[in-house]
């Protein structure tokens, strides 16, 4: 069914519980944003992913919406994000609350749920109210929009580090488990053995004894493929996700060192892994993320996850069509070298970093150094916002954890420019007045 209404439009009073609105300051910085963000567009928006007219309500969309924002704002799990509810009547007051709670308003996996069924469109339109709240209350100018930065990253995936004995080893034993749950009786599981085995190869490979590591891991692949065969033997009729299961396993049965597009992990078969060539960290395993932001004031604009490892030049393209549909499109784009040869054939002005030779006006080559300011922003989105360590499942849980995370960045920013804005406002007062400030003691 639709979406319960909001807690806060219920007229009536409860004598016995304690109102919000009587608790808080009216002057916090979510307080007033939570004026400003257009819940009746996001109502209506989300709204159209529940059509059916059966069943339970569905939990209100503004809880919801204003749960994801405080995830990715402060960097918190699904559960963290709901104790950290219970205790913030702030949090509860831009949630739609009337009244203080003392419960979880709804289980953890709800989240999950529901940022499938919203997909990358849904978190495209939560990142879009960002910059329209950042418009109305004026931290955004719309001058601003007219030139943007545009550079890559790395969002590695929550796996462990990708070894051949690691992959051979876990692909047998969720093989095994899944065996078990279907009742097919192996003729050996190899649990025990494959354990050591997977303790000696390390140990091995640590002392430098190459040989004895490699003897380990072929020892794992073997027991790999007999339990794959052994599966194919006794299953007469196999369904969908145990199929898939041994369809990952014979890849990874299979594959060699040089071969392209490897699985590197059993449960997160799509991870790709990425060389941007770091001295400290060769590889990263996980998805290549495009990130648009305004030259002037760091606010993002456009994120977007690409898999199969494209080269930079060859996202532009896409990146800049996901701008133009949350803004406008922008006038100057500003990028690295590795964009030499994109893709774009817009209408904005794409312009490469270079060595300044020739005729590059002084304003243009202004704007140009400007380009390096996207760096620290998204060292911002890794260690602040969650694109550090993916921890969402599957290819759309790449395109929503990216947006999201851009969104998160956006409304941090949008409550400091608050807080700034009223402590210019007390200033001024102050001034105006001619009270003598406050020496230290």
């Amino acid at each position: 069914m639709k979406p319960k209404k909001s807690p806060q439009q219920n007229p009536q009073a409860d004598l016995f519980r304690a109102e919000l609105q009587n608790m808080i300051n009216p002057s916090h910085s979510l307080v007033k944003l939570s004026e400003v963000v257009n819940w009746d567009q996001l109502n209506q928006t989300f709204g159209e992913s529940f059509n059916s007219e059966k069943g339970r309500p569905a939990i209100s969309t503004r809880l919801m919406i204003a749960l994801h924002y405080f995830k990715y704002t402060f960097d918190l799990s699904d559960e963290d994000v709901l104790h950290g509810w219970v205790e913030n009547p702030y949090w509860q007051y831009f949630s739609g609350m009337k009244y203080f709670e003392h419960k979880l308003p709804i289980h953890p996996t709800s989240m999950t749920k529901w940022r499938n069924r919203i997909g990358e469109a849904g978190a495209e339109e939560l990142l879009k109210q960002t910059i329209e709240a950042g418009l109305k209350l004026k931290a955004i100018k719309t001058t601003q929009l007219k030139r943007v930065n545009v550079d890559t990253t790395v969002m590695e995936k929550d796996i462990r580090f990708p070894t051949d004995a690691r992959l051979y080893d876990r692909a047998r034993d969720r093989l095994v488990k899944e065996a078990k749950k279907r009742k097919i009786n192996l003729r050996q599981n190899y649990n025990r053995l494959a354990k050591r085995l997977v303790l000696k190869q390390s140990r091995y490979a640590h002392a430098r004894q190459m040989k004895r590591a490699r003897n380990c891991t072929k020892k794992l692949k073997t027991y790999l493929g007999r339990v794959i065969r052994d599966i194919e033997r006794k299953c007469s009729v196999i369904d969908g996700d145990l199929s898939a299961l041994l369809a990952t396993s014979k890849k990874i049965h299979k594959q060699q060192r040089h071969d392209k597009n490897k699985v590197y992990s059993v449960h997160e078969p799509d991870v790709d892994c990425i060389s941007k060539g770091k001295a400290h960290k060769r590889y990263e395993f996980g998805t290549k993320v495009s990130v648009a932001t305004t030259s002037r004031g760091g606010w993002f604009v456009g994120a977007l996850a690409f898999h199969n490892n494209p080269y930079d030049g060859h996202t532009l393209d896409e990146t800049l069509e996901q701008v133009t549909k949350l803004t406008k499109s922008p006038d100057h784009v500003f990028v690295d070298r590795g964009y030499r040869g994109h893709d774009y054939t817009g209408k904005a002005s794409v312009h490469v970093d270079k060595v300044r030779r020739g005729k590059t006006s002084n304003s243009l080559w202004r704007w140009m150094k400007r380009r390096s300011a996207v760096e620290p922003s998204i060292g911002h989105l890794k260690q602040e916002h969650r694109m550090d360590r993916n921890r969402l499942k599957g290819v759309i849980g790449d395109q929503i954890n990216a947006i999201l995370s851009a969104a998160g960045m956006n409304f941090r920013k949008l409550m400091k420019f608050i807080r700034g804005v009223l402590l210019l406002f007390w200033a001024m007062i102050v001034i105006q007045a001619g009270m003598p400030s406050r020496q230290p003691a």
